[in-house]
């Protein structure tokens, strides 16, 4: 699970992409306060346990490092930085009926967009796994060469 590297100086705005969704009824939001036991409670249903972790870290941060997409006030995908590392995105995650919609790509970069506003030039991408080329693709994000194990190698492990 390599780490990535994305320059945050060029990142434009989504206006457009936005708007689409928003016709379709989706909504892209940070996360208030009082949704927090629904929107953790959503990761850890639909992801894993892990990043419910990862993700109730976000509500440590002010504003909040945790953007949502909602349809029908419900939680459809999130969107977490700077909570298990500073200038760290991740983790994220779309429901599956709604992957492929442009939203983890919003997500995405609503995110860095708030890395930016808040004085980093450039993001890293923890752990990017398998969404590599969506990354590389969506914002040009590089490999970090050498970042395997990287910031996770110190997860303790659960015993039975």
């Amino acid at each position: 699970m390599p780490d990535m590297l994305v320059k945050l100086y060029d990142l434009k705005e989504q206006s457009s992409e936005i708007k689409e969704l928003e016709n379709k009824g989706i909504y892209i939001k940070r996360v208030l306060a009082p949704d927090r036991h629904r929107v953790i409670a959503y990761v850890k249903d639909t992801f894993d346990e892990n990043w419910a972790s990862e993700c109730e870290g976000a509500f440590s941060n002010q504003p909040i490092s945790c953007f949502i997409a909602v349809k029908d006030k419900k939680v459809i995908g999130f969107a977490c930085y700077e909570v298990t590392a500073k200038n760290f995105f991740g983790p994220t995650g779309v429901s599956e009926g709604y992957r492929g919609h442009g939203i983890g790509k919003i997500l995405l970069i609503q995110c860095l967009l708030a890395m930016k506003e808040g004085g980093y030039g450039y993001a890293i991408i923890g752990g990017a796994e398998e969404a590599i080329n969506f990354y590389k693709k969506t914002v040009g994000a590089i490999v970090i060469e050498d970042s395997v194990p990287g910031l996770y190698k110190s997860l303790i492990e659960m015993t039975g």
